[in-house]
């Protein structure tokens, strides 16, 4: 398995994408996973966002990451496809990302939905409207060779029997599950449960563990987690991402676990690296 991490790691820490590839090049870090905007803003382009442009050189880009050692091993193309706007402003973002994806060498795109029930449109028809984007952007995405994953983090995607029904849109290899340890637990679900149903269809993880505090406080009641602030091993979620380990390891998977949590500029996910790294070696799992 690689080990890779999301540049969500440091928003609050105002890093430009190139810091964050500075800091997965002196961590050892080989995959990196980036939000991508369409379009640019000051704050992106004055060096304190973390993220890239759609509007960037993706060849220049990776030439940039290759003399770092650091490839994507996804980018976040998320707008959520569930809502009224999905297919006017989801759907054309998602599908802008994937020729740049192809070009800036990016194997996989994350999508998903919202993170509540969509204003003025029942399940269904959120449901309904969400197959036919998926329907465009899997066509699109095959003729390319991307991998569109579902990530786990919205009002339909944490529910098993809604998100298997997602999966079941497009029959295609191109199309698989971004599986989150944090966002599946945060919504009242057992991870590992949650990874042995949808076992076949994983393609990429985030890993992320979750405060007691936050636990108590929005279990249940929340589908995703913006960003941890408990760092990978300390929080009550780390048991069963020990466990999911396992579950990867035996069935083979040798994707990317790409760490989430905030940072701090480093010291917390750095802490998240050396704790992952522990388990992995505990488990007899090789870091490629």
């Amino acid at each position: 398995m690689q080990i890779g991490f999301h540049t969500d790691a440091f928003n609050s820490a105002a890093f430009s994408f190139e810091k964050a590839l500075q800091w997965a090049q002196a961590n050892g870090v080989t995959r990196i996973e980036p939000g991508v905007i369409d379009g640019v803003s000051w704050i992106h382009g004055l060096g304190y966002f973390p993220h890239v442009s759609l509007a960037e050189d993706p060849v220049g880009l990776r030439e940039t990451m290759a003399s770092y050692g650091v490839s994507f091993s996804q980018i976040d193309a998320a707008y959520p496809l569930s809502g009224k706007d999905g297919p006017y402003l989801g759907l054309p973002y998602v599908l802008k990302s994937i020729p740049w994806a192809k070009l800036a060498g990016s194997p996989m795109i994350a999508t998903t939905d919202g993170l509540h029930a969509p204003e003025g449109l029942s399940d269904r028809e959120a449901m309904e409207s969400m197959r036919r984007s998926y329907g465009v952007i899997v066509e699109t995405a095959e003729k390319y060779g991307i991998t569109v994953n579902i990530e786990i983090h919205g009002y339909f995607t944490t529910k098993p029997d809604l998100l298997e029904e997602m999966l079941a849109f497009c029959d295609s290899p191109y199309f698989g599950l971004n599986f989150d340890t944090g966002n599946s637990f945060i919504a009242g679900h057992d991870p590992v449960a949650f990874l042995r149903r949808f076992l076949p269809r994983v393609k990429h993880v985030h890993v992320k563990d979750v405060s007691a505090s936050l636990a108590e406080a929005a279990r249940g009641q929340e589908t995703g987690i913006a960003i941890s602030h408990a760092a990978i091993g300390d929080g009550v979620n780390a048991d069963a991402i020990v466990t999911c380990l396992e579950i990867l390891r035996d069935a083979g998977f040798d994707g990317t676990l790409s760490l989430e949590c905030e940072g701090q500029g480093g010291p917390l996910i750095e802490r998240s690296l050396a704790w992952v790294r522990g388990k992995l070696q505990e488990l007899g799992i090789r870091e490629t």
